[in-house]
């Protein structure tokens, strides 16, 4: 059995590859060759504490395996990421474990790679200005990722403290040598081609009127019930499009619209079948496209293999 850790990982992953590699996982799940099982929830010994199971596999790859998501909320006390994930890959002719790869950093990654993956799909080709709302650190893969499919030259940051969009703008300027100016939400939605929201939050934050015609949304912060980040009546004047259809409307962006009766499935585009030709995307230089991004176990066993296999190769993966 391997093990990749989270050095390792850092070491031989980038952006460029997360991006390529989930391109070609939304191909495969559009196509049948791959399929997700039920998530399972749980929580420790001390009640404020949960995890997650999220479990896939891929047919034509013969590949399987299940990624756990973990929070236990005093770990920075020990010095220790309150937040933690690891997926675990089984042989797929005898179930037994395959390999264990540390996942905090190949999570940020893959997630931004989905949303950088809609915005190649789905944003105007001439989109260089983004807007990024949120200002953690998934924030910064999200514009690190945004750059690598659009000619991206300016970055509006906007955050519900202004003192940390300041701090956050000038640590994009530091590390991605782009202009970049913290502004109100309302500002920087006005002014951006290509807008990514990076949040918890459970309200609306952006307004249908503050979304100018062919802007692009790529929004990832909806990940559970009650949480969404777009007003229903913008995301009810959009073309939308998802990861995962039936995920959107029941724990992502689209769950507060469907609920309202204001969109229905039918009214939901995969990405996947945008990929692979099946369905249409951007039909439109004024047309609003939004795209949910709630994430699903095959991108992280995607990731996790193309790190295994990367780990491999360069002989930094650890037999146990």
């Amino acid at each position: 059995m391997y093990y990749v850790s989270e050095e390792t990982a850092h070491r031989i992953v980038t952006i460029r590859d997360a991006i390529a590699t989930i391109d070609q996982m939304f191909r495969d799940y559009a196509r049948g060759e791959a399929m997700t099982f039920p998530v399972v929830t749980g929580q420790g010994p001390d009640p404020q504490t949960r995890f997650s199971i999220k479990s896939g596999m891929f047919d034509a790859r013969r590949l399987a395996g299940v990624k756990i998501g973990s929070y236990w909320p005093q770990n920075p006390q020990a010095g220790i990421p309150a937040h933690g994930s690891t997926t675990f890959f089984l042989e797929p002719d005898t179930g037994v474990p395959r390999a264990v790869v540390a996942a905090s950093y190949l999570t940020a990654l893959r997630t931004a790679a989905s949303d950088a993956v809609a915005i190649q799909a789905l944003a105007r080709k001439d989109a260089a200005t983004l807007a990024i709302i949120g200002t953690g650190k998934q924030a910064w893969y999200e514009v690190a990722a945004a750059c690598e499919v659009r000619p991206i030259r300016k970055v509006f940051v906007a955050g519900r403290s202004a003192d940390k969009a300041k701090s956050f703008a000038a640590q994009l300027a530091k590390d991605l040598g782009l202009e970049t100016v913290a502004a109100p939400i309302s500002d920087a939605v006005q002014q951006a081609d290509i807008i990514i929201t990076a949040t918890a939050a459970r309200e609306g934050l952006i307004q249908p009127k503050w979304a100018q015609p062919g802007t692009h949304i790529s929004a990832m912060g909806a990940d559970g019930p009650g949480k969404f980040e777009l007003a229903p009546e913008l995301v009810a004047q959009a073309s939308l499009f998802a990861d995962v259809i039936e995920q959107s409307v029941r724990i992502g962006e689209y769950e507060v619209a469907f609920g309202q009766g204001l969109i229905g499935r039918e009214n939901i585009t995969a990405i996947g079948d945008v990929l692979n030709g099946t369905r249409d995307g951007r039909s439109s230089d004024l047309q609003i496209t939004v795209y949910d991004s709630s994430g699903m176990a095959l991108q992280d066993l995607a990731i996790g293999e193309f790190a295994l296999q990367a780990a491999i190769t360069a002989g930094l993966a650890v037999q146990l």
